[in-house]
């Protein structure tokens, strides 16, 4: 169908041409006649092809003018398949649906973008469960353990929201053009009951980016110093206790289930910024 399609450097466009990877991607999401999948950027079908007809209803989210064409050509008068053109980052993807919360979602999505794009699919309503392709270093980023070298904002971004595996890895020889890196699929699944309010989540947003902005010096400094925070001195060893930390750890130190303590216990000042 996509014969003929330059690939976009500008849109991330490195299509996945093993077939053999291509089923073991789309086995790795777990759907079936039930369920109601949502392909990010599904390019030249590499996953698609896999898809139609497997689940009970396919979304799929084309940004490229061309190819969401072709789409719209090939599955324009399928009931249980949805093309929707447009940017996965300027689309409310609980909006697609009726249930969000059962929603699966898998991609094969541009290295530029994985973090905009991670964090987006996983605003409320959480899907059921995402499926991606990230390049490797990302992913190991992703499903890193606090004290590793790889552990940092994103790790914990995802990590005090949802549980994450490494899933595989995929060689760069597996995609047309060849990118640079390798890749790995990653498999993102939610936490349910949520483990925070939306408060207490924004709290823990602003926690994060300020404790890995200044990642060097120990917490008790961060809380106290930092222009988002900005904790009273006196209240950082109850936060410690609380939290499970001592005020001479440093941010890669703490788990993402502390960082969740800790946005539970701060005070107003610091949940305010």
């Amino acid at each position: 169908m996509s014969r003929g399609h330059r690939p976009k450097a500008s849109l991330g466009q490195n299509f996945l041409v093993d077939g053999n990877l291509q089923r073991k991607v789309v086995e790795a999401v777990g759907a079936g006649p039930e369920d109601v999948v949502l392909e990010v950027g599904p390019g030249r079908e590499a996953l698609t092809r896999h898809l139609q007809g497997r689940v009970g209803r396919l979304i799929l989210v084309e940004l490229d003018d061309e190819l969401a064409g072709r789409l719209e050509v090939r599955y324009g008068d399928r009931q249980d398949v949805e093309v929707v053109h447009a940017d996965i980052l300027e689309t409310r993807v609980a909006e697609l649906v009726t249930d969000p919360e059962r929603l699966l979602v898998v991609g094969n999505i541009p290295y530029n973008i994985t973090t905009p794009i991670l964090f987006h699919l996983l605003a409320r309503p959480r899907p059921l469960a995402l499926v991606l392709m990230v390049q490797d270093e990302v992913a190991e980023r992703i499903v890193a353990e606090a004290g590793s070298s790889a552990y940092g904002a994103l790790t914990v971004g995802v990590q005090s929201v949802a549980r994450a595996r490494k899933l595989f890895r995929v060689g760069r020889k597996a995609f047309r053009p060849v990118p640079g890196v390798d890749s790995a699929v990653i498999r993102v699944e939610p936490i349910r009951p949520e483990p925070l309010d939306a408060d207490e989540e924004r709290a823990l947003r602003r926690l994060v980016r300020a404790c890995f902005q200044w990642r060097r010096k120990q917490l008790r400094k961060i809380l106290r110093d930092h222009p988002d925070l900005s904790v009273p001195r006196e209240e950082i060893q109850a936060l410690a206790q609380q939290a499970g930390f001592r005020p001479t750890d440093r941010p890669e130190t703490l788990s993402p289930e502390g960082f969740v303590r800790l946005a539970r216990a701060l005070p107003s000042e610091g949940r305010e910024g």
